[in-house]
């Protein structure tokens, strides 16, 4: 599984491109708004903060049962990144923990329903089976990215947020 998941994924308007260390400067003005850590906590990085953070996880997970899988959102119109998309990969590639985040400037275009949409169904076109993920009860966008992705709330609370859940047929 982990010779193919991490490519780039196309849709109609955008490209997911595996993200790296180079994509921190870029990603450090599309992030810089902390009306975006309103519901997750944190303050916007730095451009070496980030990048220290995208050397990271582009060297991946300790545990070589878990596979971190990060794109940065590229608008190919505008030639611009507008946000990033991760899933988390376990469970012997049977199960996806997922989240993402778009920039303010590009918020309400549907864009993180897209990017959303699409990481979801290359997921399933790797094998996993059950897609997750937890959006705080007061997020009202980012649940109805969850359910445009075809996520449903389990009505589970894990650390203050709700656990979304998508099972594919098997």
């Amino acid at each position: 599984m982990s010779g193919t998941i991490l490519r780039t994924v196309r849709t109609g308007r955008l490209d997911l491109v595996p993200l790296g260390p180079a994509h921190a400067e870029e990603m450090t003005g599309v992030l810089a708004d902390p009306a975006l850590h309103a519901f997750i906590g944190g303050a916007p990085l730095t451009a070496p903060e980030l990048r220290a953070r995208y050397e990271r996880l582009a060297a991946g997970s300790p545990d070589p049962a878990v596979l971190w899988c990060n794109w940065v959102v590229r608008l190919r119109d505008e030639d611009r990144l507008t946000g990033t998309v991760q899933a988390t990969v376990g469970d012997g590639g049977r199960l996806a923990e997922v989240a993402w985040v778009v920039g303010t400037d590009w918020q309400g275009r549907g864009i993180a329903r897209e990017a959303a949409g699409a990481l979801v169904g290359h997921l399933a076109g790797q094998g996993v089976r059950t897609v997750l993920a937890h959006v705080h009860p007061e997020h009202e966008a980012s649940a109805a990215v969850a359910r445009a992705a075809g996520l449903a709330p389990t009505g589970e609370e894990q650390d203050g947020e709700i656990r979304w859940r998508l099972d594919f047929p098997r």
